[in-house]
């Protein structure tokens, strides 16, 4: 009795230490060898035994079944990190596309850049007539907005020390340290060349040298001039007046009168705007260190003077548009009225100069471009009898001229005698008919 009990604690003995041994021979945790367990559940085995009557020969089957589970916990535990990284990788992309895209669209102002393609958008449809090819409407939108966004990306490198002195300001890409100075110049020149090679390409050289030199105006003259005199707001009106006129260039591939109401709207448009930005955000742009008008007048009154004096300008503009022919009289009463309602809010600013009736102007000038221009286009009359007037010209000439010659035949043999006027038109005008000389 007493050697089967011993026999058998020596067996158990042996049996814990060859386990043992073996465990420390593969070096397994208890959370792989749970794993393993499990995993080997569906096949009918477990690591040490699969029976039984088979518990004593671990080197034998049950060894080799614990390696191959050891091989399948290795090859779980892999995919598992595999899967962690992509996941981890994918994250990082998308956080990091995330993170420029907010930049870039805080570097080209977008909202801004947004409404300058607007004005463009508008110049290109009044300057199309009545069919407008929405292919270079397209293109001239783009580079439109391609070269706001570089002048826009420009206007804060050169202002990253004034900007972080400002509340309004201070949070931007460049003077948070979000993005770095080399990275923003590198984003405006690629977006900027790439702006001006589409419309050149796309709509024509006129448009695209509007476009470049409109970069140039804003980026090199109107933002060191913030900090110089304040002259600057009236050089960021003209730079403001440009997009509607490089719309009309893209669309008819020339500058005429009828193509300047719109510049002209928004050049006039934009000083009551300013001026009521500046007076509202004064105090950040003397911190700033910038030169603007509202600055040095302290009482407010000679920069509500400037205001209204630009409003009144905006009266005779819808006459003008339909006196030349682009609009009907709708437009002319409805653009006389939005601009005598914007005359009204700075008449109320000159008056009672409070932050509350500047930003009572400022809405107002908010709210008359987008219905100006909009009224603009819904009244504009189409140039589609343009042909037939000039073959009704053809026809009255040529009718006029049979009666002259019945009239007085000998005068017009006199008239045929000499060169006629028409031998300069065959190598500079064309469409003109070729001389007849008489014999």
């Amino acid at each position: 009795m007493w050697r089967s009990r011993n026999s058998l604690s020596r067996f158990t003995q042996l049996t814990t230490s060859s386990s043992s041994k073996f465990n420390c021979h593969l070096n397994l945790q208890p959370d792989s060898l749970r794993l393993l367990q499990i995993s080997d559940v569906d096949h009918g085995y477990g690591l040490f035994s699969r029976s039984t009557s088979t518990a004593v020969g671990p080197s034998s089957g049950s060894g080799k079944l614990g390696i191959s589970g050891i091989d399948r916990v290795r090859a779980m535990g892999s995919t598992a990190d595999i899967v962690d990284a992509t996941s981890l990788g994918a994250r990082e992309v998308v956080d990091m596309a995330r993170h420029y895209g907010r930049c870039y669209w805080e570097l080209s102002k977008a909202k801004l850049s947004m409404l300058v393609v607007a004005t463009s958008g508008a110049g290109y449809v009044l300057g199309s007539g009545s069919a407008v090819d929405l292919a270079g409407l397209c293109y001239t939108c783009a580079g439109t907005m391609m070269v706001a966004a570089s002048a826009n990306t420009l206007n804060q490198v050169f202002e990253v020390k004034n900007d972080a002195l400002m509340n309004r300001t201070m949070r931007r890409p460049l003077p948070s340290g979000r993005l770095t100075i080399p990275h923003a110049v590198t984003w405006a020149t690629s977006v900027g060349l790439a702006g001006t090679a589409l419309l050149a390409s796309q709509a024509n050289l006129l448009a695209a040298g509007l476009g470049a030199s409109n970069l140039f105006l804003y980026a090199f003259v109107y933002t060191p001039l913030k900090q110089i005199h304040p002259v600057n707001t009236w050089v960021g009106a003209v730079v403001g007046a440009i997009p509607p006129l490089l719309g009309w260039a893209a669309a008819s591939g020339e500058i005429t009168m009828n193509g300047l109401i719109l510049p002209a709207a928004l050049y006039f448009w934009q000083i009551p705007h300013f001026m009521a930005l500046a007076y509202l955000c004064r105090d950040d742009y003397k911190a700033g260190g910038f030169k603007m008008f509202s600055l040095a007048d302290p009482s407010g009154k000679r920069t509500a003077l400037v205001a209204l004096r630009n409003c009144i300008y905006l009266i005779p503009l819808g006459y003008l548009a339909y006196d030349w022919g682009i609009t009907s009289g709708w437009f002319c009463l409805e653009s006389t009225l939005l601009a005598l309602a914007i005359s009204g809010t700075a008449v109320s600013f000159l008056l009672n100069r409070t932050k509350t009736s500047a930003r009572r102007m400022f809405h107002a000038s908010l709210l008359y471009l987008p219905v100006f221009m909009s009224g603009l286009m819904f009244h504009r009359i189409y140039d589609d009898h343009q042909p037939l007037t000039t073959e009704n010209t053809k026809d009255k000439m040529v009718i006029s001229h049979t009666e002259q010659e019945t009239r007085n035949p000998e005068r017009v043999k006199q008239t045929r005698s000499r060169p006629p006027v028409a031998y300069a038109s065959v190598a500079p005008f064309p469409f003109l008919p070729v001389p007849i000389y008489s014999s």
